[in-house]
Formats: structure tokens, C-alpha cells, sequence
């Protein structure tokens, strides 16, 4: 790798940090692009060189969030065996992982805001909605949920995830809030089940 392309993904590592810190802690609208090159030590040129404007930037923020949000959802459920457990064990990484600041303000606050709702929710498909639907399609293969289209399923689930996910951002208390909701939730996913003798 050479000089230059090493500087540029140092000055994109910075702004894509600094900006994300900016976001998190005062919200999308009252954060300015100076003040983010400013952070970065940056110029608005270097800026503009690898993104279009602040749109794009949080963009790349949002993106980055989601990444991580779905790594940890995967990771959590990949290490049970049983595929319900599998299941249940990544949404509740996923309300676990959405009750951090920072997640909670640029990916379920701003991120529909900014961006508007079709281009965040096809941000929010490629990311965990997607391990959603791979998840979805391994338990109707299996015979664990009855046969069903899994696309309408897997939004009717990832909306009510999201919700639920919103509510503990405004509850003031996430970490309370999620041993509130996910009875209900967990009641929810389990009524799915053709079988339900095993729990």
C-alpha cells in the first residue's frame, strides 16, 4: 500500500471516528462539517475528497454501526448448537447491542431521519435484518416454524425488534427496560413454533 492511499484511509479512520463520536453524543442536526474536520484535523478539502457532504458521511457512520451490530448478533448466535436457541440468542444480542448510546441514536434515531425510511431500511436488510432471514429460513427448513414466505416474516419481526429496541432508547433505563421487554418478545418468537413442548 502506498503513501498516499495509507493517508487516505487514516483521514477517512478519522472522520469516520470523530464524526461517529459527534453524532452519538448531540444528534445528526446540531453537528457541523467544521466541526467534524475540526475534531478529524482535517481540511473540508480532505473531506470532500472522500465523501460527498455530511449525508454521506453519516452514511458511512450508519453503515459501520450496522456492521458492528450484526458481527455481534452473529457471533452471539453462532455459539449455541440448537437452532432455536440460535435464533432467540441473536435477537436478544440484537435489543442487547441496541441499548448502547451510540447505536441507539445514529441507527434507530437519525439514521430513518437522515437518510429517510426506504434507504435505511435497505441499509438495515443487508445488516442484521439479513442474519434475520437467514435464521428464519433455517428454522422453517427444519420444520421448527411452520412453511411460510420468510420476506413478510422476517420484516413483520425486524420491525417489532426495532420497536422494541426504541422503546428501551426512550425508557432512561436500557438496561432495566430489556429485562421488561423481552418476556413479551420472547412470547412472541415462541408462538411461532409448531412444537412448543420444548419451551
Amino acid at each position: 500500500m502506498n503513501v498516499r492511499v495509507q493517508q487516505r484511509e487514516r483521514t477517512r479512520e478519522l472522520l469516520l471516528r470523530e464524526s461517529r463520536r459527534l453524532f452519538a453524543t448531540r444528534g445528526y442536526g446540531e453537528v457541523s462539517l467544521a466541526e467534524i474536520v475540526g475534531a478529524a484535523g482535517v481540511t473540508k478539502g480532505a473531506l470532500y475528497h472522500l465523501f460527498q457532504g455530511k449525508a454521506d458521511l453519516f452514511r458511512a457512520v450508519l453503515e459501520q454501526v450496522q456492521q458492528e451490530v450484526a458481527r455481534t448478533v452473529a457471533h452471539t448466535a453462532d455459539g449455541e448448537d440448537d437452532p432455536w436457541t440460535r435464533f432467540t440468542a441473536g435477537c436478544r444480542a440484537f435489543l442487547t447491542a441496541s441499548t448502547a448510546p451510540d447505536v441507539q441514536r445514529i441507527m434507530l434515531v437519525d439514521g430513518p431521519a437522515v437518510l429517510g425510511w426506504n434507504e435505511w431500511r435497505a441499509m438495515d436488510e443487508s445488516g442484521s435484518a439479513h442474519h434475520l432471514a437467514d435464521a428464519l429460513g433455517e428454522l422453517i427448513a427444519e420444520g421448527v416454524i411452520g412453511a411460510q414466505p420468510v420476506a413478510p416474516l422476517t420484516h413483520l419481526l425486524s420491525g417489532a425488534m426495532n420497536e422494541a429496541a426504541l422503546w428501551l432508547a426512550a425508557s432512561g433505563d436500557p438496561g432495566s427496560g430489556l429485562v421488561e421487554v423481552w418476556p413479551p418478545l420472547a412470547r412472541m418468537l415462541d408462538a411461532l413454533r409448531v412444537d412448543r413442548t420444548g419451551g
